[in-house]
């Protein structure tokens, strides 16, 4: 007699429910009642089969491996208890009592197809290939079955023996072609081998067997994405929406794949679908309104932030990006009281303070910037901050605790050419450009790849109109530098400005020539450092200077007129708006 046959009569017998047992809601009453079944003797395998049973069932894993060990030496030909104790030691972690307990079940039973699979699984674990390749294999070296031929496919992808690992996918396939597993599984070895093509032959074929199918309809667009065919990627989710409209995931992705093919619009098309039919998907309607945003879209863009906030007020990543948008949107209090939501455990506190910051520091509130930057910095001491809090201090007036501030930090580090740096820019805007220079060329002299001082250097240089060969000469010095910055970049339309501007008010037909080929150079470098920058008032002034040399001055109003529409900044514009009026009168424009 076997525990595991006499586990359910006895359990029936003891009046404890098993399927199998059969009873009735009403008895009847003509039927004699049967004789109770004769219960084991105490400390019989099946007894101590039923309460490890009852153990494992209530989670008392050591317990129950013990009550099956005595049934097992009780019943030591049971292959079954042999398995179960396998199982559960591999559970409690005892690897080599889980290996031997199912070796003595395969001794017992070889045939059985579970044992083998729980050995072979031990064997993989153990990493002993070829112990677990011989039980899971027949005689004739074909996979005993699907199961274990799935086993095998995943012990060859570990060891990283991809032939093996396709031959056993294969074999499962011809064995079982509808086996959508089978299929991933070629698939999987073709990635390994970095084979796209076949991996999505073998996706296709899977297709081919369970049309509609959501999880080989993503593989086959991760492969294509993987290869780099974002345009078969976004095939692939057509055919998907076309069998299920409005899929929430399916319109996800194909949106970030259009996106990435700069087919804004198509993306925006997409995303608006996705928040039409699923409405709470607050991730996808942030992700619309940025798409807008980079669009130009900026109002439709801050009402979809604003109506996400209304659902979820907490979301102050949202509420980050609501001030961004709104300072685009030229609303520096509508910009402030975004940034003003998020708050201070948040990761994007220092950012949205820093902004408040610039957006006093641009309306000549120093004060009121400098308490949004000491907000920050006690949150998040850094570097830029203390440089930034040192700046602002100079413009309230305090320019000799500002210059002490950065002094002190340089007596701690009297190498760091940028602290040097940051103390020229404080002389420079304090008017002291002799010591300004001389603490750039300080900072250069400890780092000739100083991009911004070069710059300074050179700019300063070039508004004087002196050393204007050496200023160009640091100024393409900082562009190879920092090819793309439009600040730098406008600084050599300023350097051709300035060489321009004494040859055109010359007398000698050569010189005027030479000056106005200048320049067509300048506004080369200039219109390229406005579209670098965003439009930069600076720059846009600087434009305008351009045409009014070339005597060209209705574009010259045009200019002056978008520098001021562009919040220019009264410190290094003071002449702006007064070269706009004259010049509007001298034309007559109202």
């Amino acid at each position: 007699m076997k525990a595991e046959r006499a586990g359910a009569a006895l359990l029936c017998a003891m009046g404890l429910a098993v399927a199998g047992c059969a009873g009735t809601t009403t008895p009847v009453p003509s039927a004699p009642e049967p004789p109770a079944p004769e219960l084991q003797a105490p400390g019989s395998a099946e007894l101590d089969f039923l309460i490890a049973r009852q153990l494992e069932l209530e989670g008392r894993m050591p317990e129950a491996l013990a009550a099956y060990r005595r049934a097992a030496a009780r019943d030591p030909e049971s292959a079954y208890l042999q398995r179960k104790i396998a199982q559960i030691a591999a559970r409690q972690g005892e690897l080599g009592s889980a290996i031997q307990h199912a070796e003595r079940a395969f001794e017992i039973d070889p045939a059985d197809p579970d044992t083998r699979l729980l050995l072979g699984t031990l064997y993989r674990v153990r990493k002993d290939t070829p112990a677990a390749e011989g039980v899971l294999r027949r005689e004739d070296g074909q996979p005993l079955d699907e199961p274990a031929a799935f086993l095998l496919y995943t012990i060859y992808v570990e060891s990283e023996r991809y032939p093996d690992a396709l031959e056993t996918a294969e074999w499962i396939v011809e064995n079982n072609p509808d086996s959508l597993r089978g299929w991933f599984a070629v698939a999987g070895v073709h990635e390994h081998l970095d084979q796209p093509l076949e991996v999505e032959r073998a996706l296709e074929e899977a297709l081919a067997r369970e049309p509609g199918n959501l999880a080989v309809y993503g593989a086959l667009a991760r492969s294509r994405r993987n290869r780099g065919d974002r345009t078969g990627e976004v095939e692939i989710y057509e055919q998907v929406l076309e069998r299920y409209p409005h899929h929430q995931a399916t319109l996800s992705a194909m949106s970030e794949a259009l996106s990435a093919l700069g087919r804004n619009q198509e993306a925006i098309a997409a995303l608006e679908d996705l928040v039409e039919h699923h409405p709470d998907d607050a991730r996808a309607a942030v992700r619309l309104s940025l798409l807008e945003y980079d669009t130009g879209r900026y109002e439709q863009a801050a009402a979809r932030l604003e109506r996400v906030l209304d659902h979820k007020p907490d979301d102050h990543e949202v509420a980050y990006l609501l001030g961004l948008v709104r300072q685009r949107l030229a609303d520096p209090d509508g910009a402030a009281a975004a940034f003003s939501r998020v708050p201070p455990e948040h990761r994007r506190f220092v950012d949205a303070r820093t902004q408040i910051a610039v957006i006093h520091e641009k309306r000549g509130e120093y004060a009121l910037a400098l308490e949004e930057v000491e907000r920050a910095r006690a949150v998040a001491p850094s570097r830029p901050l203390d440089l930034y809090a040192a700046s602002l201090r100079a413009k309230t007036g305090d320019f000799d605790e500002a210059v002490a501030f950065l002094e002190l930090l340089l007596a701690d580090s009297p190498k760091d050419d940028e602290l040097l740096y940051n103390l020229g820019v404080l002389h420079g805007e304090a008017g002291h450009y002799d010591r300004a220079l001389l603490y750039m060329q300080q900072a250069l002299d400890l780092n000739p790849d100083n991009s911004a001082a070069l710059n300074y250097v050179g700019y300063t240089w070039a508004e004087r109109g002196e050393n204007l060969d050496e200023a160009e000469r640091y100024i393409r010095r900082a562009l190879e530098l920092q090819p793309d910055d439009g600040f730098i970049t406008d600084s050599l339309g300023w350097v051709y400005y300035m060489r321009a501007k004494p040859l055109v008010q010359s007398a000698r037909a050569a010189d005027q020539a030479e000056g106005r080929r200048l320049l067509q150079r300048a506004l080369v470098e200039l219109e390229r450092a406005s579209e670098l920058t965003g439009g930069d008032p600076v720059v846009v002034e600087h434009i305008g200077d351009v045409y009014m040399l070339l005597d060209d001055k209705p574009r010259a109003l045009e200019s002056y007129g978008d520098a001021i529409q562009r919040e220019p900044r009264s410190g290094e514009q003071p002449e702006l708006r007064d070269k706009f009026e004259r010049l509007r009168r001298e034309l007559g424009v109202q």
